[in-house]
């Protein structure tokens, strides 16, 4: 095995006090294997530490599975590190943000390895004191898993201050201030903790996987998301050779809609995945790219995502946790996408005839469930509607009693939204409103889980087109704007922003969001959905408008004073007004000037009072 070296000066000033003699890796085991510069200091042999720090790098970056097997070649060279069990404990809980009640299974796999440590015996307190830390998570397994979530965090705190010079110390504290996070905390008390950090030692280690990882995680809520974006931009130049740090970046991208770089970067990840044989991580890439392609109005490339799903799903069966994304998070993806491939479109019909999946897991499970209700609905399909939101009441009971109450929120405000549909298709505009809105207000006091993008249709979008569809333009708008605010470029809510400015009369904004959705799908099919040529024609339709107002300022005055020769040139190139830098000769012959520059405005001072 081959190691290349580099040792960044900011970062080898950061932590030299900390480490002595040490070294940082810039960790490429297998040839042309990129995955950043991590130095842990351990007791370990000084054969064994190039290995290890390599293991923390791919831990990093979530690649657990890789992770492990790299602790495992660690402790072949030096039997007598125990902190490589240590690694292993931490890599078999697996990614910190998947919300979901961990396995039996997976917790003995992890109390394992930390007896296994534990019995290998730790050279030094601090050493200990992380073994002792990730037992946390395993130990007292009676206890709810929130519960060990936090005693985890506390005792990494406790590290990070009995310790202050280990920089890795403070970033898995600050990993586990994030992860810890109550969904529904709207003030991002512990998030911000973490950036105040992570991001000074992010400045200092600039090549550090997991800093520019758990910024974005840390970032992964509307509000905060501007301040991933370096991060985003440079973590999949750090390691490359991790899927998920290929893919992470999306996270950024999505919150800020900025749907082509994502694209671009779950492209990438699911490559990386496929060539791994990560197959889990290749369906979570493939999710958030078939949410952007959707949002972008590149519906022949959705499709082509769509009719690669059997393939990817069929590769998924029976694979163990390897990357960040656990076999639920790829569940989750398949699941999701054609749902989002039925709903996004507006293909009602479509949507309610999805085939129902079951599964161990009702969130997932319920996906489709909700898709079928919705598009049943908006069909006009009352009875398959009804049934399916009795699946949606039913998946609620399930998940709660398996006591994972995130979910089955989440899966609650399904319930809602498809009973509003209903309640809608029933003739009963008030009560679906008032639903519906319900639904909204729920949806906004909490935030959506990593696994996913974003919801398969924000409820509040719907609240917009419950109102458009009732003759509230002006409601409906207010409810699309506040909607852009959290879920920024998405295709139908800017669309429906339109259709509900130019019904309430506001041409000028109605011009606006036409225009946005046009840029938006700059890459979009031709012609595309409806929704877009309907924007193009109100694009056109403006832009005639705006040339027969200029011929109309500039015609009428004129033919006062003109001949009929001057009359007629002036009717064939009255256009140029807009586009020509100079007149045309017939125009010169007839003694008419046009031209199209523009007076430059005054300069003024940044002090002068110019009227």
């Amino acid at each position: 095995m081959t190691q290349a070296f580099s040792i960044p000066l900011a970062a080898l000033l950061t932590i030299a006090p900390f480490r002595g003699a040490g070294q940082e890796h810039a960790h490429q085991a297998a040839a042309g294997e990129t995955l950043g510069t991590v130095h842990f200091e351990t007791s370990c042999s000084a054969e064994a530490q190039p290995s290890f720090d390599r293991a923390m790098a791919l831990l990093h970056s979530f690649e657990f599975g890789a992770a492990v097997a790299a602790f495992d070649a660690t402790l072949q060279q030096d039997p007598s590190c125990a902190m490589t069990e240590w690694g292993i404990a931490l890599s078999r809980w697996a990614n910190p943000f998947a919300v979901g009640i961990r396995s039996a299974a997976q917790l003995q796999q992890g109390l394992a390895a930390v007896e296994r440590g534990r019995a290998i015996g730790a050279k030094t307190a601090r050493e200990r004191a992380y073994i002792d830390a990730v037992a946390n998570l395993y130990t007292n397994a009676e206890r709810p898993q929130q519960a060990r979530v936090e005693a985890y965090r506390d005792a990494m705190g406790e590290v990070s201050k009995r310790y202050p010079q280990d920089p890795e110390a403070k970033i898995f504290y600050a990993l586990s201030l994030t992860a810890a996070e109550d969904l529904n905390d709207k003030t991002y008390a512990s998030r911000l903790q973490a950036l105040a950090i992570l991001e000074p030692l992010f400045a200092q280690q600039p090549n550090h996987p997991g800093l520019a990882h758990y910024i974005i995680h840390s970032c992964d809520v509307p509000p905060l998301a501007p301040r991933a974006l370096e991060a985003a931009t440079r973590y999949a130049r750090i390691a490359p050779s991790a899927p998920h740090a290929l893919h992470m970046p999306s996270h950024t991208f999505t919150r800020l809609g900025l749907w082509q770089e994502s694209i671009d970067a779950n492209i990438a990840s699911a490559e990386v995945a496929r060539a791994q044989h990560t197959v889990s991580e290749e369906l979570h890439a493939t999710d958030y790219q078939m949410y952007a392609y959707l949002q972008t109005g590149q519906d022949a490339a959705a499709r082509r995502l769509l009719q690669s799903l059997p393939d990817i799903v069929d590769r998924s069966r029976g694979k163990t946790v390897a990357s960040a994304a656990p076999p639920s998070a790829g569940s989750y993806a398949a699941s999701a996408i054609p749902a989002r491939w039925a709903l996004e479109r507006g293909a009602w019909a479509d949507a309610a005839k999805l085939e129902m999946r079951t599964s161990d897991l009702p969130y997932a499970d319920a996906l489709t469930a909700y898709a079928r209700a919705v598009g049943a609905a908006r069909s006009g399909d009352v009875a398959a509607a009804r049934i399916g939101v009795a699946q949606l009441e039913a998946l609620v009971k399930r998940q709660a009693a398996l006591n994972e109450t995130y979910w089955a929120g989440q899966i609650d405000i399904q319930r809602q939204t498809a009973a509003a549909w209903l309640a809608f298709a029933e003739g009963q505009p008030s009560k679906a409103l008032a639903q519906m809105r319900a639904a909204a207000d729920a949806e906004d006091r909490t935030e959506k889980a990593a696994v996913t993008p974003g919801p398969l249709a924000p409820a509040r979008e719907q609240l917009g087109e419950m109102l458009l569809a009732t003759n509230d333009a002006a409601g409906a708008l207010k409810e699309f704007q506040a909607t852009l605010l959290k879920e920024p470029n998405r295709f139908r809510t800017v669309y429906g922003a339109a259709k509900s400015a130019a019904a309430s009369g506001d041409a000028a904004a109605a011009h606006r969001y036409y225009g946005d959705l046009l840029k938006i799908c700059s890459r979009g099919d031709v012609p595309g959905r409806p929704e877009l040529q309907e924007a193009r024609a109100a694009m056109s339709k403006a832009q005639a408008e705006r040339r027969s107002n200029t011929m109309r300022l500039v015609f009428v005055p004129f033919r006062l004073l003109a001949t009929p020769q001057q009359l007629a040139v002036l009717v064939n190139c009255c256009a140029l007004m807009s586009t020509s830098t100079g007149s045309s000769p017939a125009a010169t012959a007839a003694g008419i000037t046009i031209s199209s520059r523009r007076s430059a405005p005054p300069r003024t001072s940044p002090t002068s009072n110019a009227t």
